[in-house]
């Protein structure tokens, strides 16, 4: 019987360590929405399209494929045939990808597909609007929170385990920018689901988060 756990909240608050933890545990594939969009911004920016005109979006979507293939080492993401996983993490395109995102008829797009993929298996997906938009029949719910200063402090230390240079300033406005952006947009905005499960990680371990889950379960 195919079954949908949804994981949704705020950039850093463990969404995507948890739902795929998760999703190994109950042996579910784990949907990583996030990518999804992230891969459409990465091609949009390479084909220099204008990110905040709509029409040319949609376009662009309507001839790009993005493959989710779930391995052991996690989820590998496929632009058009191409593996993107590591570009798709780049600053550039986690500060463009909230063009994308609130673009109504390109999240109609994302929807139709993250519908199919949940009509085809069980899954843990995450995102902003799992419980809401996209599976709002959902068998069960989360939503998963941190105290911003600690979002923050994680999304450092994971670029700076990538090797990459970090400005904690600049991040910092710019997860404050992302927040404000995800919960104002018009189309899929972030909110908690009034049947989610709410879960505050700020002092909890992702072992923490993920035995809450499953003993909710």
């Amino acid at each position: 019987m195919v079954k949908v756990i949804t994981i949704d909240g705020p950039a850093g608050a463990g969404k995507s360590t948890v739902a795929k933890a998760v999703a190994e545990r109950l042996k579910f594939s784990y949907l990583d929405t996030g990518a999804m969009y992230r891969a459409l911004t990465l091609k949009a920016m390479q084909n220099q399209v204008d990110l905040e005109d709509e029409s040319q979006l949609v376009d662009l979507a309507g001839k790009t494929r993005i493959d989710l293939e779930y391995t052991s080492g996690g989820v590998k993401v496929l632009l058009d045939g191409q593996d993107v996983s590591q570009d798709i993490r780049s600053i550039d395109v986690t500060n463009n990808t909230f063009y994308i995102a609130r673009a109504p008829r390109v999240r109609e797009l994302m929807v139709k597909w993250q519908q199919a993929i949940g009509a085809e298996k069980s899954i843990v997906t995450e995102g902003r609007d799992q419980g809401t938009v996209v599976f709002p029949q959902a068998a069960y719910k989360f939503y998963l929170d941190a105290d911003v200063q600690e979002r923050c402090k994680r999304r450092i230390e994971e670029l700076q385990a990538a090797g990459k240079d970090v400005d904690a300033k600049k991040l910092t406005e710019e997860l404050k920018q992302r927040d404000q952006n995800d919960l104002t947009r018009s189309a899929g905005p972030l909110k908690k689901a009034d049947d989610a499960c709410f879960i505050d990680s700020t002092y909890l371990s992702v072992d923490d988060v993920v035995e809450k889950i499953i003993a909710y379960l």
